[in-house]
């Protein structure tokens, strides 16, 4: 059965984009819409979604154990044009299960691995928790993403798939940040997980939490590490975010989630620190 997306005019543009990351008419091949466009390269995805349908796999390969910790590697920009997505069980545990995926693109070519840990929840008893104090999306205000500039006149992930809030002292600017951030789902015929959901914001640590922009700056990650000890809730979700830039050119990008009650888990991101390109 086709899987379509609900269509919408944007303000970017005349052309119509629609209110989710991928369709996909056979749930193997995945095509991305225009929110999902990176903002460097009109042909390449911003990683945060597609790094939710990797989960979205590896959670469907391991249904009766809690996608827990994810690590993916992107080992070459994942295309515009559609990837599909595969996964390998390496161990099934009764608690503790591990797996492997590849996102493939049309030439079969491997754009990006990833490695997970699924775990067996298991009743306990409640415990002291030592969460920051708890935020409240309503209590912040509608904001501009952290990047706003793209290389290319097209739609993109920082356009309007994308919602942020900054609490009260918060902003767009460059430093450490806290904000709340709200997306499209995957799929339009689908509820996304707790874990599919979070993916697009772990992804967006390095820009939050920038020390400088682009222009004077490049910062990319060729990696993403999401851990959650407990499902996210609601809508919104909230990033603590600090970046880490060193003068050999390697940083982090450390990103502590929470959802309105508190802490849900970290995002860890290393960055490679470049000069940008010249202006020609």
């Amino acid at each position: 059965m086709p899987l379509h997306c609900v269509a919408r005019r944007s303000f970017w543009t005349d052309t119509t984009l629609m209110d989710c990351f991928f369709t996909t008419e056979d749930n193997d091949w995945f095509k991305p819409t225009s929110h999902t466009r990176g903002p460097w390269n009109v042909d390449h995805c911003h990683a945060g979604p597609p790094t939710g349908l990797i989960a979205r796999a590896l959670e469907q390969l391991v249904p009766n154990q809690r996608l827990t910790r994810l690590t993916v590697v992107l080992s070459r920009p994942i295309p515009f044009t559609g990837f599909r997505i595969t996964t390998e069980l390496i161990r099934s545990g009764r608690m503790v299960s591990t797996s492997n995926a590849s996102l493939i693109d049309q030439d079969n070519k491997l754009c990006a691995t990833a490695t997970a840990l699924h775990m067996e929840e298991h009743p306990a008893t409640d415990f002291p928790t030592h969460n920051l104090p708890l935020l409240k999306p309503q209590q912040a205000t509608i904001g501009k993403f952290p990047i706003q500039q793209t290389l290319h006149d097209q739609p993109a992930f920082n356009g309007d798939g994308v919602t942020v809030k900054y609490p009260a002292g918060q902003s767009h600017q460059p430093g450490p940040t806290v904000a709340w951030m709200k997306t499209v789902p995957l799929l339009a015929t689908e509820k996304p997980s707790p874990f599919q959901r979070i993916c697009p914001l772990a992804d967006c640590g390095n820009a939050f939490s920038r020390n400088a922009d682009p222009a004077e700056v490049n910062f990319m990650n060729p990696d993403l590490t999401i851990l959650l000890h407990r499902d996210p809730v609601g809508e919104w979700l909230g990033t603590n975010a600090s970046g880490y830039w060193e003068p050999n050119g390697i940083g982090m990008a450390d990103a502590h989630l929470f959802d309105e009650h508190g802490s849900v888990g970290r995002a860890l991101q290393t960055l490679l620190l470049r000069a940008p390109p010249s202006s020609p």
